[in-house]
């Protein structure tokens, strides 16, 4: 039996950057013994791992939700989460005077900066990821004018035919990279004209190369990682579509193997939101298992 971990399993750069923001303001606010210790809060939680959240939680740590959460606050320090913000909240926090803690993802503060440049020149920008994702709405609030996401391949076949139109396009950091080539061709087929910057993080192609080969080479793959992450949702995605057997689990509690099942190697891989003492925690059990 062979149990392989992924090299690139885990917190990614700027998450861990991140993370690190937080712990360390935190530890600043716990040591000051005569100053008035300021509130912490993170915009939106600081990662996808409901641990880490909530061991923040216990000791303090508020996570603001909305702007006007954030309109309602006097006094505090505000760290921005890896997945960054709109322009908005960076005008809200300086009117209110709240000390901020920018641990914006510098790969994501570079679309937002590709957007703003672009859309004020009155180009027509397309950011090619989930509408929904904090990342792409933090983005959006970047743009003017005519600046929209899209979410996959159905939305840019449901575009009228381009008739010349020019399109600015970039990508959420977590996008696949192989529906993104995709996507671009499609965009040329409707005859749409397109200038494109390949904004998919490094580390993110790189961990999605690495899961599509460990999946090819694995009986069962397991995936590891916060259910409202997308970089996980992904990963899954390519592992599934060339593994069947392959699980997305939060914790090793949520781990189930067919004992039917003939494995002879597992594959493990996570999400740039997974701790490395869950992945840890995981590994050690499917080889105690097996």
């Amino acid at each position: 039996m062979a149990v392989v971990l992924a090299k690139s399993a885990g917190f990614c750069f700027g998450v861990d950057r991140a993370v690190e923001a937080v712990y360390r303001v935190l530890e600043e606010e716990e040591k000051k013994e005569f100053a008035e210790r300021l509130p912490i809060y993170t915009y939106g939680p600081i990662v996808h791992n409901e641990r880490i959240v909530e061991e923040l939680e216990k000791r303090g740590v508020q996570v603001l939700t909305s702007l006007s959460e954030l309109k309602g606050l006097e006094r505090g320090i505000v760290v921005i989460r890896a997945h960054g913000v709109g322009k908005e909240i960076y005008e809200s926090l300086e009117k209110k005077g709240l000390k901020m803690v920018d641990s914006s993802c510098p790969f994501v503060r570079k679309i937002q900066k590709l957007v703003a440049e672009h859309s004020k020149k009155g180009e027509s920008v397309i950011v090619m990821g989930d509408p929904e994702h904090p990342e792409i709405q933090g983005i959006l609030g970047w743009g003017e004018g005519d600046v929209r996401a899209l979410k996959g391949l159905e939305d840019v076949k449901a575009l009228p035919d381009g008739e010349g139109k020019n399109f600015f396009v970039v990508a959420q950091t977590t996008f696949n990279i192989d529906k993104f080539k995709v996507v671009l061709e499609t965009f040329k087929k409707k005859g749409y004209h397109t200038s494109v910057i390949n904004t998919i993080c490094n580390a993110t192609f790189e961990r999605q190369s690495e899961a599509r080969e460990l999946a090819g080479k694995s009986d069962a793959m397991v995936v590891i990682g916060g259910s409202s992450s997308s970089n996980t949702k992904k990963l899954y995605e390519i592992c599934k579509a060339i593994c069947p057997n392959t699980q997305l689990i939060q914790t090793v509690k949520d781990l189930k193997f067919n004992s039917d099942e003939a494995i002879r190697n597992v594959g493990i891989t996570a999400g740039a939101s997974t701790p490395k003492e869950i992945i840890e925690e995981v590994l050690t059990y499917v080889r105690n298992e097996f």
